[in-house]
């Protein structure tokens, strides 16, 4: 399970993804995000999921890499969707009436939708991580956050932090399962017992992993230092951002495709009359 997490990893390639500015992903990303929460109908959520499948199949990434980074974070899906079946009330007769636990078409409704929501939702952001890289993307959130250098506010310390967090995210991942295998070899019941047990177990997973953690921090800092890192003030850079035709026509093309799907809305609504 631990393996499927690719949340924060790079896969390198040369697709027209790739190849656009980091800083129009981070647009798009953010627009894309905003639109699929604006498009609350099963129409707009459609065209949404297609649009994304089309910019997936633009990046090569391969259907088997995203279901495989989906499926770490179904059980959070499932609970919520459970949770918003029961809580979600509408008129009319229940669907399923059991002591005080309802169901009506309208929790079923929307519990569909907030699930295929989050779905897609965890995967247009795993796009903007697998086709950048962190150095690039580093840049990329310094540069759009440096309007706020002006009030003093460390754009570069906070673009760092968030690009070497997204980073670790693949190494605490591998650290992790290295230990829990460790400790199964000695004898460690991991997978089997009741709730308590379980959670008893981890602690000899936890406390190692902590402190890996924190070596690795420690390391990264001293290595930091050494290389005389003193945050972004008078840093030069090897490879300089440049928004070219080819990155505004893609920003065309999907704003085209935003305004698309927002127009579901009214249409929706035409349907449904």
């Amino acid at each position: 399970m631990l393996r499927d997490i690719t949340i924060g990893q790079h896969f390198p390639g040369n697709s027209v993804v790739h190849r656009m500015d980091p800083r129009m992903k981070l647009l798009v990303t953010v627009l894309y995000i905003v639109v699929l929460f604006a498009a609350s109908n099963p129409l707009g959520l459609a065209l949404s999921i297609g649009l994304l499948a089309l910019l997936y199949v633009a990046a090569k990434i391969p259907l088997k890499l995203i279901t495989k980074s989906l499926k770490p974070i179904m059980p959070v899906v499932l609970f919520t969707a459970i949770l918003n079946l029961f809580f979600i009330t509408g008129q009319g007769q229940p669907l399923f009436h059991w002591w005080f636990l309802k169901i009506y078409e309208e929790g079923v409704r929307y519990a569909v939708l907030m699930a295929v929501r989050v779905l897609a939702l965890i995967a247009g952001t795993s796009l903007l991580t697998y086709t950048t890289s962190p150095i690039v993307l580093t840049d990329a959130i310094e540069r759009v956050l440096n309007p706020l250098a002006k009030l003093h506010l460390p754009v570069h310390e906070l673009a760092m932090m968030m690009t070497i967090a997204l980073r670790f995210i693949p190494t605490l991942i591998e650290e992790t399962d290295k230990i829990m295998n460790a400790q199964k070899a000695r004898g460690a019941q991991l997978d089997s017992g009741t709730l308590k047990q379980r959670i008893q177990a981890l602690v000899p997973v936890l406390i190692p992993l902590f402190i890996s953690a924190f070596r690795r921090a420690d390391e990264l800092a001293m290595a930091m230092e050494c290389r005389c890192y003193r945050g972004g003030e008078g840093r030069t850079r090897l490879k300089v951002l440049h928004c070219g035709a080819r990155d505004w026509l893609c920003l065309a093309v999907c704003l085209a495709a935003f305004a698309a799907v927002l127009s579901t809305r009214w249409i929706w609504q035409g349907i449904a009359l």
